[in-house]
């Protein structure tokens, strides 16, 4: 049995869920952009009036929603939580389920070893994970291209994909080490969901007060900024390295809880 494939047919429906909403929302999202742009300065108005903690729930901090490049910016949140939400549940069930649909005597039972068998569910995750990563990239560039005035934007765009890819992985291993941690894909899920409100509230919280910015690396809501990508602005090399050790170290942590625990059948 090949468990890329396998997990790959299981996963192919949620994933599409996923794909076709995430692509409704930039539709729709790009749509309301043309009547705030229309409006003029009735929706600066608006938009100075809110409270400044308002804002930054909604990530509107420091965003010129005028401009195409600054109102798709403000996506660039949304887009975390959604992906931030869907990698880390699949990295929180995708082994655990084994053992919730009672097919782990079955899988396990196989001449393979455990780390061959979480190397495939882990090439699928990734897989997934791309599959939507492109999606947002290509639903991005299409519908910004039909109402962008001004030089394009691809560029700007991709660079935020590259961004949101990290966070992608980070909220994956996180949900696969909470997997080997807690046994079961319910408490799994629990933690995962728990981690990612959390450090969206931090990164809320820092966004409010700023004497909180040395937290900043705490919260992976915070290592990438939408707004300033869709100003030309590179990734910071100091948080791709974070991530990266944060995945790096999740994932062997994973690897190795995993192969200890005793599984329950």
């Amino acid at each position: 049995m090949n468990i890329f494939m396998r997990e790959m047919r299981t996963n192919l429906k949620s994933l599409l869920i996923w794909s076709v909403s995430m692509w409704l929302l930039i539709l729709v999202g790009m749509v309301k952009y043309s009547g705030i742009a229309a409006a003029g300065n009735a929706s600066i108005d608006l938009f100075n009036a809110m409270p400044e903690a308002l804002k930054s729930i909604f990530g509107l901090s420091g965003v010129d929603i005028t401009t195409v490049a600054g109102f798709y910016g403000m996506f660039f949140l949304y887009f975390m939580l959604l992906a931030g939400i869907h990698s880390g549940m699949l990295g929180a069930t995708i082994i655990s389920k084994e053992e919730r649909d009672k097919t782990a005597d079955y899988i396990f039972a196989k001449p393979r070893t455990r780390a061959k068998i979480i190397s495939g569910k882990l090439l699928a995750l990734f897989a997934n994970i791309i599959v939507l990563n492109i999606v947002t990239c290509v639903a991005s560039i299409s519908s910004v291209a039909m109402y962008n005035q001004g030089k394009s934007l691809s560029a700007e765009i991709t660079m935020m994909m590259i961004a949101l890819f990290a966070f992608q992985l980070i909220f994956a291993a996180i949900g696969l080490l909470a997997s080997a941690l807690v046994g079961t894909s319910k408490k799994a899920t629990s933690l995962t969901t728990l981690v990612l409100l959390s450090t969206y509230a931090l990164s809320v919280a820092i966004n409010i007060q700023s004497n909180l910015k040395s937290l900043r690396f705490l919260t992976p809501f915070r290592y990438f900024e939408g707004v300033d990508l869709m100003k030309g602005k590179a990734l910071e090399l100091n948080y791709l390295l974070l991530s990266g050790i944060i995945i790096v170290i999740m994932v062997l942590a994973s690897y190795y809880l995993y192969e200890k625990r005793d599984l329950k059948v």
